[in-house]
């Protein structure tokens, strides 16, 4: 439900236009470093502001209400919160019986009988991968060594990069909105971390991933690309007593186990839901189809400000994996 994870956990919580949000961590290790400071460079990579994000801007202070004293970690719950300030909720109330096409609206009234609150998308606005990037900027202080690098490689289709400010111009000046793929490069993984069969290290950052609003769909290695190989291309043959390999077609994953090569990793994020242009959908009031116009404050492309998240959320499942890998020790 609203938490994850066997011996690093995080339980989220909040809403868009609540008092705040954030996440619980337990089984952090007593005796790390951490600061409000070491949480301010992953946050500001998420912040709003830029080209394409959305015009909210809050100041996404971190409150740090436990677990940490004099400056390091305790080894109790930490509880991470972030302050609500600059909502607009009368902005949503049209959208009980109206509700916005390829978002949560109509699934979670029709899954909560309609007591879910609503503004800005309540418990399902992107508000809330604020505890996603501060439970990663923990667990990678937990994964020493370990080393993220994360990029847009698609937008709108277009894998130019030099085009993809003039795809934001255009789908801004419309009212539109975009998506596009994420890519993920994980090295210095330590060998063994993963839990076959149902704790796959796949299973464990495809349901970490797969959690953030607007990811519908995840790779690994050459992920479907790998269809049009035979297995004389696609094996990754094995050039060092290290377990290097020639090829990364597996993604540095074996057998749900990391085999100490980069993992690699694609991400699809879908186009922002709610956009300016008035789209025929189905009113429930009036009991037919009506042109609804979204009013808000929106980004035209969410995936702008994913990067951090969806590396955070990598970052999480392997802590995870790792403090699991110890234990047996």
């Amino acid at each position: 439900m609203n938490h994850i994870g066997r011996l690093f956990q995080i339980n989220i919580f909040g809403e868009s236009h609540g008092n705040s949000v954030g996440i619980l961590l337990d089984g952090v290790k007593p005796g790390i470093k951490i600061s409000k400071e070491d949480f301010k460079a992953d946050l500001l990579r998420r912040k709003a502001g830029a080209k394409g994000t959305t015009p909210r801007i809050e100041d996404d202070e971190i409150i740090i209400e436990s677990g940490v004293f004099n400056g390091y970690t305790t080894g109790a719950p930490i509880l991470l919160r972030f302050l609500n300030n600059n909502t607009k909720s009368k902005d949503y109330s049209n959208l009980l019986s109206h509700p916005r096409p390829s978002h949560a609206d109509f699934t979670a009234n029709n899954k909560y009988n309609g007591f879910n609150d609503y503004r800005g998308g309540g418990h399902f606005s992107a508000r809330l991968t604020l505890g996603i990037v501060a439970a990663g900027v923990v667990a990678k202080k937990m994964l020493d060594g370990v080393l993220f690098e994360t990029k847009i490689i698609n937008l709108g289709g277009e894998e130019n990069q030099a085009k993809f400010n003039e795809i934001l111009d255009d789908v801004i000046s419309k009212g539109d909105s975009v998506g596009g793929i994420v890519k993920i490069k994980i090295k210095n993984v330590p060998i063994g971390l993963g839990e076959p069969y149902f704790d796959s290290l796949e299973s464990t950052i495809s349901h970490l991933l797969f959690s953030i609003g607007g990811v519908k769909g995840v790779e690994f290695g050459i992920g479907f690309d790998g269809a049009s190989l035979k297995g004389s291309s696609y094996n990754d043959l094995i050039i060092s007593k290290e377990g290097k390999t020639k090829t990364n077609n597996n993604g540095g994953i074996n057998g749900g186990i990391s085999n100490g090569n980069d993992i690699d990793i694609k991400v699809f994020v879908k186009p922002t839901p709610s956009i300016a242009i008035p789209q025929e959908t189905y009113n429930f009031k009036d009991d037919k189809i009506e042109a609804l116009k979204i009013e808000g404050r929106h980004d035209s492309a969410i995936i702008l400000r994913s990067l951090v998240v969806l590396e955070n959320a990598c970052a999480i499942a392997l802590a995870d994996a790792l403090l699991i890998k110890e234990a047996y020790k």
